[in-house]
């Protein structure tokens, strides 16, 4: 039995250059909304955007930054957080401003 990736890779050999062009673009826009290193698992924070591998929303590091906390002092204060994770987070924060300022409204709230 053989996997999909297994199945897209025999394909691929037999697809021409344009072919496979085509379907590198088809797949870009398909993931073009997917954010490495960030995801929201429902069980995990109330399901908002966390950096994988921890508990850190990404509304509490832009937040932080708002407030003038510098990256390297992020960096410190979370030692489980890389300069990547943070890149991923401006990132998706760039991209979700509207959802982020709803989760930094909702806690200032709470």
């Amino acid at each position: 039995m053989t996997t999909l990736l297994e199945q897209a890779e025999q394909l691929l050999v037999n697809m021409s250059r344009a072919e496979k062009a085509q379907l590198l673009q088809w797949v870009a826009r398909d993931i073009g909304d997917a954010f490495p290193g960030i995801e929201a698992i429902p069980d995990v924070c109330g399901g908002t955007p966390c950096i994988s591998r921890t508990r850190i929303p990404v509304w509490v590091l832009v937040q932080a930054r708002d407030q003038g906390v510098s990256e390297a002092d992020l960096l410190r204060a979370y030692p489980s957080l890389r300069a990547e994770d943070l890149a991923n987070a401006w990132a998706y924060a760039r991209r979700h401003q509207t959802e982020i300022a709803e989760q930094i409204r909702a806690n200032e709230e709470a």
